[in-house]
């Protein structure tokens, strides 16, 4: 199968489980992750329909998408990775969602960015479900005054909570843990779900699904960390 083929077998996939979860068709959005691949891998998928992407590093994506978005308007790029206070410029100048907001000084950085550049960001907090020290991501517990703190006191425009499981557990809890924190901070949109679990997501509420390796295969490319 063709990287369009396996981006249509998804598409088909979350439609599937959004009938089954009796919800709207188009109502969960595919966020097609494309870090490690270069231009030309992503140009095919691009060409077939898909304009949301994800990346996981603000230098590779630096060295590909101002070209693809050139080529192509309506492109929506999410920063969907770690990022580093001192990448907050490049990132806001690039990209059009930031999922990984998780710390003050982050999201001071990025705040300060989104007013100088004049530029409109939209802005999802990572919550750490498994509370996995090796991953990024605030408490659960501190969802609510991390979320006004990013609101009220910087002004932040967050429109979404995201997460990612831990690998070895039923995601489903995990999922329902985020929908529920989602509701309580009045979030609308909920970022989870990946390759192996985001049939599982749609059921939950996901409104986007971050899909890499079941279109564009698996990495085996070495990438340096932005």
């Amino acid at each position: 199968m063709t990287r369009v083929d396996q981006w249509n077998e998804v598409l088909s996939r979350i439609h599937a489980a959004e009938e089954g979860a009796a919800r709207s068709r188009g109502s969960v959005a595919l966020v097609a992750v494309s870090k490690t691949f270069d231009a030309d891998a992503i140009r095919p998928v691009i060409v077939a329909g898909q304009r949301v992407f994800g990346e996981n590093r603000v230098q590779e994506s630096q060295g590909k998408w101002p070209e693809l978005k050139a080529e192509t308007p309506g492109i929506v790029l999410h920063l969907i990775g770690p990022l580093q206070s001192n990448k907050a410029a490049d990132a806001v100048a690039l990209f059009d969602v930031i999922e990984t907001i998780d710390r003050e000084k982050i999201a001071r950085a990025v705040a300060a960015e989104i007013e100088r550049q004049g530029k409109p960001v939209r802005i999802y907090v990572q919550v750490n479900t498994g509370l996995e020290p090796q991953k990024a991501g605030i408490a659960p517990e501190e969802t609510a005054a991390f979320v006004a703190m990013c609101r009220d006191t910087l002004d932040l425009p967050v429109e979404g909570l995201m997460c990612i499981p831990p690998a070895d557990e039923n995601p489903g809890p995990h999922f329902a843990l985020l929908a529920k924190l989602a509701q309580e901070n009045g979030v609308e949109k909920l970022s989870m779900g990946m390759s192996g679990d985001f049939d599982v997501a749609v059921a939950f509420g996901a409104t986007s699904v971050r899909v890499g390796s079941a279109i564009f295969g698996l990495r085996d490319v070495a990438v340096p960390t932005a």
